[in-house]
């Protein structure tokens, strides 16, 4: 490989890309899946955050806990070239305080708090939704022994894809702790 590509390449790399982190991470099980994405419905392969800390939470636009898309924003933003992504996943599970449309749902999060984050379409999060939950906060309800019990609830899953840690939804992402853990996630090789 010449050079300026290989230059590239690691420059890419620094900067969060996700096919250059991607093309050296193997795709855990706990992402292989896809989801579609809230603005367009497209489907997304999970694959692509492989070798990527993560912070998977499930959001509401109508919560007390809403103004945490700021903070979510703010810690995307600080740590994504160091390879934290922030994944949201909109809810009406608790409260029903998620009604909108997938439209209504992105120009909130977009116009309100400028949230540029990966955000999928509404899913079910509950322990009570049995079958019906979300494939993803399932499997990491079963890792840490905890289902979203309100909005934004957040799961902090570590770059292998094997080990993930529950916070509960009074947790902002701009606290101390959650912070630390962060650093602490993405310092680990």
């Amino acid at each position: 490989m010449d050079l300026p590509r290989r230059r590239l390449l690691i420059a890419a790399a620094l900067a969060g890309s996700g096919a250059a982190r991607a093309a050296g991470a193997s795709c855990s099980p706990l992402l292989a899946r896809s989801f579609p994405r809230l603005q367009d419905e497209k489907p997304q392969d999970l694959c692509q955050y492989a070798g990527r800390v993560l912070v998977v939470v499930n959001t509401a636009s109508f919560c007390g806990f809403t103004g945490q898309y700021k903070s979510l924003e703010a810690l995307h933003a600080r740590y994504r070239e160091r390879g934290l992504v922030v994944l949201g996943f909109p809810s009406n599970d608790f409260g029903q305080q998620e009604p909108g449309s997938a439209k209504e749902i992105a120009d909130f999060c977009e116009g309100t708090y400028g949230v540029k984050f990966p955000m999928f379409a509404k899913s079910r999060v509950a322990a009570s939704a049995g079958a019906e939950a979300n494939p993803l906060f399932a499997e990491l309800a079963r890792r840490t022994g905890q289902w979203p019990k309100w909005n934004f609830h957040k799961y902090l899953v570590a770059r292998d894809g094997a080990s993930a840690t529950s916070f509960a939804s009074k947790v902002d992402p701009l606290d101390r702790p959650f912070v630390a853990e962060v650093e602490r996630r993405l310092a680990a090789t």
